[in-house]
């Protein structure tokens, strides 16, 4: 799931400063999503590692929070941010791998579907968030009370098997992550509570709304099919 940080205690003062790191973090979300790609790519021909992922995904899990958890660590120390930020990049898409491969063998060309219609998504909220003159403060807290709901409703899914919930779930699951999308990137571009080498911070806040939102719009093609 994603989340978002709380503002540090540097600030963007100078429109040179947020251009910096607006640059800075669009950049490194772009270079993450392909990174991940990659090793989602990687996954798909190494079938031993597919198996290995799909039946031990706890482990999986804590493989991607290392290296997010050293990514957050070290936010401000290059070059040691931008690797741990690629490397969990790259265990995203091995982690994914499996429920990607699922998902296109059931429904030929979903993903692409899913990566088109996050790619509008992204664009719109972006631009919202950008000419929007309201203040998106209060949507941080808002949302990431509904990330939490969202994660007790989809583990009590798993016990119910239900297709209808899993649908619901999946559109609540949009919505919640399109709204942290516009708050982060408020926060990113609008808010000056983020200095110019807090690029990582903002990079995986948005990476992980975006990755969110992909995974969500894939149910919601899919028909809500478990995986």
């Amino acid at each position: 799931m994603g989340f978002s940080y709380a503002p540090t205690a540097v600030q963007t003062r100078t429109g040179a400063e947020r251009a910096t790191l607006v640059k800075r973090t669009y950049g490194l979300v772009f270079l993450s999503v392909l990174v991940t790609m990659a090793g989602a790519a990687f996954t798909f021909t190494q079938p031993a590692l597919m198996q290995a992922v799909a039946q031990h995904y706890f482990i999986g899990f804590l493989c991607i929070l290392a290296p997010l958890f050293l990514a957050q660590r070290s936010a401000r120390v290059f070059p040691t941010n931008i690797g741990f930020t690629f490397l969990f990049a790259f265990a995203e898409g091995v982690y994914l791998a499996p429920i990607l491969y699922l998902s296109e063998a059931r429904t030929p060309g979903v993903i692409g579907q899913a990566g088109l219609l996050t790619f509008v998504a992204f664009g719109a909220l972006t631009l919202y968030a950008l000419l929007s003159k309201r203040d998106f403060s209060a949507w941080g807290s808002f949302f990431m009370v509904g990330v939490v709901v969202l994660i007790v409703a989809s583990i009590l899914n798993i016990f119910v098997a239900s297709v209808a919930g899993s649908m619901w779930i999946a559109a609540i699951g949009v919505l919640i992550f399109s709204g942290l999308l516009v708050f982060d990137t408020w926060r990113l571009l609008r808010s000056g509570q983020l200095g110019q080498d807090d690029y990582v911070l903002a990079t995986v806040s948005i990476y992980l709304d975006l990755l969110n939102m992909f995974m969500f719009i894939l149910r919601l093609l899919g028909g809500g099919n478990r995986r």
